[in-house]
């Protein structure tokens, strides 16, 4: 590590997290220099501890992979979801039929050192405990529209200094240095402004399924819980609810009077989690280490400006439920090196690259979203009974009409009346994208079913990459089986995702006339190419800017 915080940098990342790390080490591996500070010390305690299912696509693409598989986290084959307490758990096996698809659950002070020492041996000049204080802008205008030049930084050595900079990554976490302190457009979504609470065990059994991870809904439907497995022995055990919920259960007092410690709070919680505290008997509590977070939602009214990129949770925040912070991060990460890739050569002018970074981090939380509300909506949960399309809808239509767009013309089929032709989402074109995605969580499908319907109707009519049939294109294929039926509503949910999953992904729908040419030493916006998406939407496209929904003026 380098001991002196260089004055100049061609990009600067402001934050040392999973975002952070990759953006910096795939900007590296272009041949580009950068600088990473972090205000915290490596390795450094974060809660967050499990992956969604295509980590291992975008590791691979840093030089990441070999390292991370030795390191010995424990392999996540799934997930199990107790989302109606009665009824069978739902699950969710992350490498059927896409042996790609293979994850982790992990200790975050070590996933996060992993990646933060992996991109300074890629060339990254790297610095923790030094924290950026304030930022300076382009002759002293206005940072809403003026550009970024220069960070005034402090560490814990008592040393401080100024670095310039040619380009941003804010990845500062939730703090959001850019959105918080300049751009000031972050926007809290009350209906998700929850607390979590949670500890850690040892000598406790798996759930039946071993190293997934498992949700319950609680018995009174106030929140839901966690149950981690770790590879250091551990279990991460958390419970969530809804702030007002919180604030009233700590708020009583015991017998004598006195009030309930953190800890005494986290372990009244079992008293609605039957399946978790099954899990947990015969276990031990480890002293000491029951924590506490608002794990409030936001979004941004922008997430990139001139030669700035955000990143993570410095951009926004969904929720706990689905593990999406860590993938949105790395996949914005991603996003955000190539649009500065792109910008540096003059492939695309800088105001196009903002604006695909921007898109692209607007989609990935918006899609995160919709898996969360179905989520929470099939729990019934009694203090989240929100309007689905106005919280999906206010990020602007933009954002929503690209990010759905496999489901338009889908959605066009089924409403009532078969002479509205409109472009715009109504809401109860949105509550029909809800009622489909609610299939996502049905228990009733298992592998035999899915091997017949793919005998009967080929492995494009389930592929997550295929289109999206909708409700009568399913009744046509199914006949009279219900399992056909099942079987094809659950993966007609799976494939609202598909744009979103693998690496691979960001080459296969075409916003504002590219897509990414993930490759190094090329990595960047290009021209969509025979790919899969475009092949897809080839109808859609429009034949000057290639774009799924046309940008050019004429």
């Amino acid at each position: 590590m380098s001991t002196a915080v260089p004055e100049k940098s061609t990009v600067l990342v402001i934050g040392g997290g999973p975002g952070g790390s990759y953006a910096a080490a795939a900007l590296v591996r272009e041949g580009h220099q950068v600088v990473v500070l972090e205000a915290a010390k490596h390795p450094r305690y974060h809660i967050g501890e499990s992956l969604t299912a295509a980590m291992r696509t975008y590791i691979r693409f840093i030089g990441l992979e070999e390292d991370f598989v030795k390191h010995g986290f424990n392999l996540k084959q799934g997930a199990l979801f107790q989302l109606v307490q009665g009824m069978e758990a739902n699950w969710t096996d992350f490498q059927a039929r896409i042996p790609d698809y293979e994850t982790w659950n992990v200790v975050r002070s070590e996933m996060d050192n992993l990646m933060f020492r992996h991109a300074e041996k890629q060339g990254a000049v790297v610095f923790d405990e030094t924290k950026v204080d304030n930022l300076e802008f382009e002759n002293n205008g206005d940072p809403k529209t003026a550009r970024p030049v220069a960070a005034n930084w402090t560490n814990k050595k008592g040393q401080s200094g100024k670095i310039h900079f040619d380009w941003l990554v804010d990845a500062s976490g939730r703090a959001g240095i850019m959105s918080t302190q300049y751009l000031k457009n972050r926007v809290h979504r009350e209906s998700f402004r929850n607390v979590a609470v949670w500890s850690y065990w040892k000598g406790i059994r798996a759930t039946g399924r071993p190293f997934s991870f498992y949700a319950e809904v609680l018995t009174d439907k106030k929140g839901w819980a966690w149950f981690i497995p770790l590879n250091d022995g551990t279990v991460s055990v958390g419970f969530v609810t809804h702030q007002s919920t919180f604030t009233e259960r700590r708020a009583q007092t015991k017998p004598d009077g006195a009030k309930y410690s953190i800890t005494e709070h986290y372990n009244n919680q079992f008293q609605w989690a039957p399946h978790v505290t099954e899990f947990v008997s015969g276990g031990q509590m480890i002293p000491g280490t029951t924590h506490s977070a608002s794990d409030y939602s936001y979004w941004a009214k922008g997430y990139s400006g001139d030669h700035y990129r955000l990143v993570g949770d410095a951009a926004n925040f969904v929720d706990p439920f689905f593990s999406t912070g860590i993938h949105i991060s790395i996949s914005g990460g991603l996003a955000a090196a190539a649009t500065i890739c792109s910008s540096m050569r003059g492939d695309v002018d800088e105001k196009t690259a903002g604006k695909w970074h921007d898109m692209k981090v607007g989609m990935l939380h918006l899609r995160f979203l919709l898996a969360v509300m179905g989520a929470y909506r099939r729990m019934d949960l009694e203090q989240q009974n929100f309007d689905y399309a106005a919280e999906l809808l206010c990020q602007g239509p933009e954002y929503f009409n690209h990010t759905f767009i496999n489901y338009r013309d889908v959605i066009r089929k089924q409403r009532k009346d078969p002479n509205d032709k409109r472009e715009e989402w109504t809401a109860e074109d949105v509550h029909h994208m809800m009622d489909l995605f609610d299939h996502f969580f049905d228990s009733r499908v298992d592998e035999p079913d899915v091997s017949e319907v793919i005998k009967e109707h080929g492995m494009q009519s389930i592929s997550i990459h295929a289109p999206i049939l909708g409700a009568i294109k399913i009744d046509e294929m199914a006949g009279g089986s219900q399992m056909t039926k099942n079987v094809l509503w659950k993966y007609d949910a799976r494939k609202l995702f598909g744009p979103e999953v693998e690496i691979d992904s960001l080459k296969r729908q075409a916003l504002f006339g590219y897509v990414v040419n993930i490759e190094q030493g090329k990595l960047g916006l290009v021209p969509p190419r025979d790919g899969d998406m475009v092949v897809q939407l080839k109808e859609t496209l429009c034949e000057t800017c290639h774009s799924d929904i046309c940008h050019c003026s004429h």
